[in-house]
């Protein structure tokens, strides 16, 4: 093996194939130049892109949103996922005001000049959901907290990065040094959402097809990436591995079964040794703390007042009910009485570039309802708890 550094790109010499691999990043004009540039002067046989099937049709079809099925995302219980994609987006995008390109850019530039002169196209990269699941059930509670405060703190984040800046950020030990901190404060996170996906691509641009292979990928993704096709071949029962979802813990399973448990049984020993006056106080009080609080969330999404008192009846019913959760009712209710707009769907990833466009735009007002109300509901549920332990 063989490995021969340029300004704009690396080459390998793996086996028989020859491979470029070119750092990218993904909100940078440069980026796409070098990539449309690489291309026309290299000709490989085959361009393997830092995408999976679902994010390259988000790129390409600009349309998508207005063809989003919101009432079966809420019915397949996918809005938590909807919104982590929208939260990513929108930091990313925020991002790209300032240089003026899309994020992903230079990804989709490639897979459509490599299919215009006749090149073979290769997804290599780990569908997106397995990653963030992968993410969300092997890190720890602790962790978990981590990562959510970071996502919602990139919302208010309104950082500027130039193509000086960019460029900066581009080289392997500046880089490199961002992954290693990390790695410190949350190595199960970087496992997975770098280390995991490098094995991948490494995986996917070893045995794509053609004897020049270019593959484009994240400058982040380089170093791991050249010491996977450096190393020992990576079998298919490892790639196999590192696509499988991991089961919900145990705790995961009982958790939602146990809190309606326990509500159940204060009940039934409340009727049978308890005071009749404070069992129907112990009543009000669990209907008044998990509608009350499951309203207030709608509410502070601006939800729509037939939704506010849907999540009233609701909260205090499907707090006892594992299946179903509040924001299911709410969100439904919100999508029939204040359904998006075509113009909310075709805007909704640049009014999500501000805070105060998550309010304004009627499909992320119906996934912040159904936000909300859930956390309202659960909020209420423990504090309806407290009051039955005092009342019964």
């Amino acid at each position: 093996m063989q490995e021969d550094v340029f300004s704009d790109y690396t080459r390998l010499q793996v086996d028989d194939k020859e491979i470029i691999l070119v750092g990218t990043a993904h909100i940078s004009q440069e980026s796409v130049d070098t990539v449309i540039r690489a291309i026309d002067e290299l000709r490989p046989d085959c361009v393997c892109v830092e995408l999976d099937s679902q994010r390259y049709q988000s790129l390409i079809n600009q349309q998508g949103w207005e063809s989003l099925n919101l009432k079966e995302v809420i019915k397949k219980g996918q809005i938590p996922f909807l919104l982590v994609n929208l939260a990513l987006s929108s930091y990313q995008k925020r991002m790209g005001m300032h240089t003026g390109v899309k994020p992903g850019a230079e990804l989709a530039a490639a897979a459509q000049n490599a299919e215009e002169r006749g090149m073979e196209v290769e997804l290599i990269d780990r569908n997106i959901r397995t990653t963030l699941l992968r993410v969300w059930r092997k890190t720890k509670l602790w962790h978990k907290m981590k990562v959510m405060a970071a996502l919602f703190g990139s919302l208010f984040e309104k950082q500027e990065l130039g193509e000086a800046e960019l460029s900066r950020l581009r080289e392997s030990d500046t880089l490199s040094n961002m992954l290693e901190e990390m790695g410190k404060l949350l190595p199960s996170v970087k496992e997975i959402l770098v280390d995991e996906r490098d094995i991948h691509m490494a995986y996917h641009i070893r045995n794509a097809p053609g004897e020049k292979v270019m593959a484009v990928v994240g400058a982040a993704h380089l170093p791991g990436i050249i010491q996977q096709l450096q190393g020992e071949e990576i079998s298919p029962e490892t790639i196999a591995e590192i696509n499988l979802i991991p089961p919900k813990t145990t705790l995961s399973k009982i958790m939602p079964w146990l809190i309606p448990g326990v509500v159940v049984v204060l009940f039934i020993c409340g009727f049978l040794f308890g005071n009749q006056d404070q069992l129907a106080d112990a009543a009000v009080a669990w209907v008044l703390a998990n509608g009350l609080l499951s309203a207030l969330g709608v509410l502070l999404a601006l939800g729509h007042p037939i939704t506010a008192v849907s999540a009233f009846v609701a909260a205090p019913i499907t707090s006892l009910n594992p299946t179903i959760g509040a924001g299911f009712v709410t969100g439904t209710v919100q999508a029939f009485v204040a359904a998006p707009t075509v113009r909310d769907m075709e805007h909704v990833g640049d009014d999500l570039m501000t805070l105060k466009g998550w309010w304004q735009n009627r499909l992320a007002r119906v996934l912040l309802v159904f936000l909300f109300s859930s956390i309202g509901s659960a909020v209420g549920t423990f504090v309806a708890i407290g009051w039955l332990k005092d009342l019964l």
